[in-house]
C-alpha cells in the first residue's frame, strides 16, 4: 500500500519533473538542432499527457477514497515514465525509449480510463442496489408475481382507434 500511495503523489510531480528532465537532459547530453525542434514538440505533449493520465487517475472515487493508485496505474504508468526517463538520456537508444514512451502513453490512458469507467460502474450498481433496497423496505418494493405494462388493465379487451383528416 505505501508503494501505490507514494505513485499516487508521485504521478503529480511526473507532471512537471519527466518534461523538465527531457530539457535537462538534452542540455547536458545534447541532440543537435533537429533535437531542439523535437523538445519543442515533445515536452507540451508529454506535459500534457502526463497531466490528463494523471487527472484520470484522481478522477477514480477509489484511487481519491484510498489515495493511492492500483496496481495496474503502478505496473503501467510506471513503465511509461522510466521509457520518458530513457529518453531523457538522447544517447543511441533514445529511438526506442522514444517509442516506448508513445506506446507507454497511449497504454496509460486507456488504463486508467478504463479503470474509471469499471470504477463508476461499480459504484453505480451498488448505489442502484441500495436505492432499491430502501425502496423495498419502506413498502413501495416490486410486487410478487409478473409484471404487467402500466397501459395493461388486464381484460383482454383491444381498442383501435382509426382517425382519418381531410
Amino acid at each position: 500500500m505505501l508503494l501505490r500511495r507514494l505513485f499516487y503523489r508521485w504521478q503529480f510531480v511526473a507532471v512537471i519533473a519527466l518534461p523538465l528532465w527531457l530539457v535537462v537532459g538534452w542540455a547536458f547530453f545534447g541532440a543537435g538542432g533537429w533535437g531542439t525542434l523535437g523538445l519543442v514538440i515533445t515536452v507540451p505533449a508529454a506535459f500534457l499527457t502526463l497531466l490528463v493520465v494523471a487527472l484520470l487517475v484522481n478522477a477514480r472515487p477509489t484511487a481519491r477514497s484510498q489515495r493511492a493508485a492500483s496496481w495496474l496505474d503502478v505496473g503501467v504508468l510506471g513503465a511509461w515514465h522510466l521509457a520518458i526517463v530513457g529518453t531523457g538520456f538522447y544517447g543511441a537508444t533514445a529511438t526506442l525509449f522514444s517509442v516506448l514512451a508513445i506506446i507507454g502513453a497511449v497504454a496509460a490512458f486507456w488504463a486508467a480510463l478504463s479503470q474509471l469507467v469499471a470504477d463508476g460502474s461499480r459504484r453505480m450498481r451498488a448505489t442502484m442496489a441500495e436505492f432499491e433496497r430502501q425502496a423495498a423496505a419502506q413498502g413501495g418494493g416490486p410486487v410478487p408475481g409478473p409484471q404487467k405494462p402500466p397501459f395493461d388493465d388486464g381484460d383482454g379487451d383491444v381498442i383501435i382507434v382509426h382517425e382519418i383528416r381531410d
